[in-house]
């Protein structure tokens, strides 16, 4: 198979395209390599995909329009795997336009250049964060989430709704992914494990949150991409059983589904911070502060669905995961 990896310099995108890889696809890799984060993480990254026989790269802005459908024209891919995005709920307070740029027009860019080229299935990121203020655990796809607290959110539920459309009008498969705060080596210095492992290293006091109250489902990247790679092989359908009089927001009448990938398991952030402090053998100086607009206070997902239709579920515990994380954070920097 010949695949179209948006983000591939990114933390997910650059783990799913090593896996297409290993196994013997073709990817094609964009990135804008932007500098919401340091951009060298970025393209080290690249220098671990590069050399490979069957991988290609191209710097492109998916919110460049003509340059998307040039690349699907002249490409024609046989699936898609799109995790390009602007990240970050904080940083919408300050950035609203990126989020619209990039989320909005980039995947509305994406989207276009499936229909007409043909693509077999595209499977795309979206976010736990589009469950918003629901408060019903663990989140499942079958909820509403009508209720984002986010700009981050609502862009990932706006995309939602447009590849729904896409799939009803022209028949295209697709498959929304929403992931659940993803972590492990080669990740994202804004996440919160990334930043308090640097500043744990380093003796500088961490910042907690909603006086750590806060819990996630942290999954392990590998675990991610697991999920990635199977959806991609199991093509969207129809669901003959879907009814308009009782709307399942899963699945659809078109070729659609959403699936949930997360470790199904809510860890609260002060037993987070002592798992990283056990994996860096130093403790945390805390300075506790406030929830911060767009937050939630808890994340948990409901995996059944995916398990169910690929046969798969997350398991890399945490204390795992992170211990992979600091010793690569050890190396990479040099601490």
């Amino acid at each position: 198979m010949k695949f179209l990896v948006t983000g591939a310099a990114g933390f997910i995108g650059f783990y799913t395209a090593l896996r297409l890889l290993e196994r013997g696809d073709e990817v094609v890799g964009i990135d804008n390599l932007n500098d919401y984060y340091d951009p060298a993480l970025k393209k080290a990254r690249l220098v671990n995909l590069g050399g490979r026989a069957k991988f290609s790269f191209q710097r492109l802005d998916i919110s460049e329009r003509g340059a998307m459908a040039e690349l699907f024209r002249v490409q024609r891919f046989d699936k898609v795997i799109h995790l390009a995005a602007q990240a970050g709920v904080r940083y919408a307070l300050h950035n609203p336009h990126a989020y619209i740029e990039t989320n909005i027009v980039g995947t509305q860019n994406v989207l276009e250049g499936c229909r007409h080229t043909g693509v077999s299935h595209l499977v795309m990121a979206s976010s736990s964060s589009v469950y918003g203020a629901n408060t019903k655990m663990p989140f499942s796809v079958h909820d509403n989430v009508d209720h984002p607290v986010s700009l981050y959110a609502a862009t990932k539920k706006a995309n939602e709704l447009a590849a729904h459309s896409y799939a009803h009008l022209y028949r295209l498969p697709i498959t929304a992914l929403r992931f659940f705060t993803v972590y492990g080596p080669w990740g994202r210095p804004d996440m919160a494990y990334f930043s308090f492992t640097k500043k744990i290293l380093a003796g500088e006091p961490i910042e907690v949150f909603n006086g750590g109250k806060h819990a996630r489902d942290f999954t392990y990247v590998d675990d991610i991409v697991e999920g990635v790679v199977r959806v991609a092989d199991r093509i969207a359908a129809p669901d003959p059983n879907w009814n308009g009089d009782k709307p399942d927001p899963a699945t659809s009448s078109a070729p659609y589904r959403v699936y949930n990938i997360g470790n199904n398991n809510a860890v609260g952030l002060m037993d987070f911070i002592a798992t990283i402090e056990k994996a860096t053998g130093r403790e945390a100086k805390k300075t506790f502060l406030p929830m911060q607009p767009g937050d939630v206070e808890k994340t948990y997902a409901d995996i059944d669905d995916l398990a169910r239709d690929v046969g798969f579920r997350p398991s890399t515990p945490l204390d795992v995961g992170i211990t992979r994380f600091v010793s690569w954070y050890r190396s990479y920097y040099g601490v």
